[in-house]
């Protein structure tokens, strides 16, 4: 705590026995004399009011018991980066007694004596060798001294500066630009006043791969408006910040491979397509932002979308997702692999947990990891067919068939279930012993039997079932031939894949 007030106090972040708040008003509160702070705090519930004091407005709070009034001598208002840092790694500032020593060095020919020389030169080394550095929660509230930083850190590449006393993004440039190594900077729980265009001093996140600014405050807008600035970044953490209106970014975020917009207030799937085209975006989470439905309008069934090109992991746990259309919209994104969707009303709902996990793996052919586990070959073709099997009579009752030529489910049924005429696996079918006959290609469901595989060649080839011999090639064994010998058993059973051969022999 100071007696000293400082000259900027207002809208400046201080600390009170733990709590954090904001100034907004500095000055006399009649009848009571002497000089009175007016802050607003982080927790509304450790206020008594809304700026207001009987009848007179000195500032106004957001929430009605959000502000207080405090003396000056309470009040932490922090301190400059460099003091805080020789604080959190106990380098002495001062020189001790036994410091206090001459010593003689040769400065060219002329002997000269020094007090503390070593004490300093060891201080200097100390923080010369710092490269990862946490300052959480250690009240920094400025950059201190010009140069000082630079000076004295130049090897700095990570920083945690959550949960201080920062107030302003300028001071955070200020530090910023005195690092010239800068990778990874944290700055989740400060709340800044970000600037209202581009202020970023050319060069001062020139290196900066990692940003958090969870908890800040932050605008979608003033992101747009200082991501000049951040000319290499990888990685933007957002999360709980009420963002809930988006704008396109224009030339800006297209190195980006993260970006986390958890705990914002989206409102629909409209303001998410606005970052759709980043190019480079590979993680998405979205966890417990109220999404609820997805459509990718510009690919239609079967088909993959444009948008999201490179987006590989997609988080959207504690969302209201109850709906099945959202995970068949999930299939039409070109590069996804892992997805967590836990804690939504459909995955929380009256199947078992594991049946749900089939579904969600039948229904995104090109997943290999969910909730967090990997998805091993043979779970794949066990969802896969019991997925089959759950829904075969309601695909036989739409119109579907296992004769290929047959098979025409009604629309309702492929809106429903886009991927289950893909698990019909295509094969290319050959006849060895009638080079005459052109090489053919069929949807076959692999759970369509051996007996019914031979009755539409039957039909296909003119040729009696009891003369028809079934076998088949794989490219994953080349020059491998495996015969069909079981009628009753389905193509599954023989492990038949999409793009293997089948060989038709009579």
């Amino acid at each position: 705590m100071s007696d000293t007030l400082p000259l900027d106090v207002i809208g400046r972040r201080v600390e009170v026995n733990g709590e954090f708040a904001t100034v907004l008003f500095s000055g006399i509160v009649p009848p009571v004399a002497g000089l009175w702070l007016g802050v607003e705090w982080d927790n509304p519930e450790r206020g008594k009011h809304d700026g207001s004091h009987e009848g007179t407005v000195y500032f106004k709070c957001r929430h009605p018991t959000g502000g207080s009034f405090i003396r000056p001598n309470k009040v932490n208002f922090g301190m400059d980066f460099l003091t805080a840092i020789k604080n959190r790694y106990m380098v002495e500032d001062g020189l001790s007694e036994d410091d206090e020593q001459e010593y003689t060095v040769t400065i060219g020919n002329k002997p000269v004596e020094t007090v503390g020389f070593d004490s300093i030169i060891k201080q200097q080394s100390q923080l010369s060798k710092l490269k990862e550095v946490s300052l959480r929660n250690c009240a920094v509230s400025c950059a201190g001294k010009e140069g000082g930083i630079a000076k004295a850190c130049q090897n700095i590449t990570v920083i945690d500066l959550a949960k201080n006393l920062l107030s302003s993004w300028d001071e955070v440039i200020c530090i910023a630009q005195q690092l010239k190594h800068l990778e990874v900077l944290d700055l989740s729980e400060n709340k800044l006043k970000f600037p209202s265009a581009s202020s970023s001093l050319p060069g001062a996140f020139s290196t900066l791969k990692v940003l958090v600014l969870n908890r800040t405050g932050i605008t979608w807008a003033e992101v747009l408006h200082c991501a000049p600035g951040w000319p290499v970044l990888e990685e933007l953490y957002l999360s709980a910040n009420n963002i809930c209106v988006l704008e396109r970014p224009t030339d800006v975020l297209h190195t980006v491979k993260l970006l986390d917009l958890s705990s914002n207030p989206l409102v629909d799937e409209n303001q998410l397509f606005l970052i759709a085209y980043l190019p480079r975006l590979e993680l998405l989470n979205l966890s417990n932002t109220g999404i609820s439905s997805i459509h990718f309008a510009d690919a239609g069934i079967g088909c993959k979308t444009s948008m999201f090109p490179s987006l590989q992991y997609l988080l959207v746990n504690d969302n209201q997702i109850s709906h099945w259309s959202f995970i068949n919209e999930l299939d039409k994104l070109q590069s996804l692999h892992a997805l967590s969707c836990l804690r939504n009303p459909l995955t929380e709902g009256s199947k078992e947990a594991q049946t749900i996990r089939q579904f969600i793996i039948a229904k995104i052919g090109q997943l290999k990891t969910l909730d967090k586990c990997v998805i091993l070959p043979e779970e794949r073709r066990g969802a896969e067919l019991d997925y089959q099997k759950a829904f075969g009579n309601e695909w036989k009752k739409a119109g579907g068939h296992q004769d290929p030529d047959k098979n025409r489910p009604n629309e309702d049924f492929v809106a429903a279930h886009p991927r289950y005429q893909l698990l019909c696996h295509t094969l290319r079918i050959k006849c060895p012993n009638q080079l005459e006959q052109k090489v053919l290609e069929k949807q076959l469901p692999d759970s369509m039997t051996v007996q019914k595989v031979k009755g539409m060649m039957s039909r296909v080839l003119k040729v009696p079932v009891s003369d028809i011999v079934l076998s088949y090639e794989s490219p994953k064994m080349p020059g491998t031939e495996i015969e069909l010998e079981n009628d009753l058993q389905p193509l599954q059973f023989y492990s038949v894949e999409n793009g293997d051969c089948l060989l038709v022999r009579w």
